[in-house]
């Protein structure tokens, strides 16, 4: 009887040949793991293809809208013009030039009545408005919009 676990003619494999044994399956691994990554790169891509041509379907959508929207606004501007006698296109043009003239006055008196500390502030608060230009004019327009809603639901 034989105490080995192994026949009697089969020898332990060496070292290097555990080593050809276990390199084979490691390049098989390596190649699908490629293949694998490749697939999802292609995915990858092709999601953000699909997000820029949404994103410049959108831009392009918008330029539109906005140009419609240039367009009527000066189709009701020249027929609001048209429409409206020439006095009182005059008087509106002259009522304009005094607001402006007062406006001016009064901005002169505010600002030479005004202590410098509270002209520094208004000065930061204005720097600051301009360099949010777009943010509070689009937040402005929200609220106009809101509140023209909210009326228009009253009246009914």
């Amino acid at each position: 009887m034989s105490t080995s676990s192994q026949g009697h003619n089969e020898a332990a494999p060496t070292p290097e040949e555990l080593h050809k044994q276990v390199e084979h399956p490691r390049e098989e691994l390596g190649q699908t793991v490629e293949a694998s990554a490749g697939k999802a790169d292609v995915k990858a891509q092709a999601a953000k293809e699909k997000a820029a041509k949404i994103k410049k379907q959108a831009a392009e959508k918008a330029t539109l809208v906005t140009d419609q929207l240039r367009d009527k606004a000066a189709q009701a501007t020249q027929m609001v013009k048209d429409r409206t006698p020439d006095p009182v296109l005059d008087k509106a043009a002259q009522a304009a030039t005094q607001v402006r003239d007062a406006a001016s006055r009064a901005g002169q008196f505010a600002a030479e009545s005004t202590p410098d500390p509270v002209r520094e502030k208004a000065k930061s608060a204005a720097t600051m408005a301009k360099a949010n230009r777009t943010p509070l004019l689009t937040a402005a327009a929200a609220l106009v919009a809101f509140l023209l809603l909210r009326r228009n639901r009253r009246r009914r």
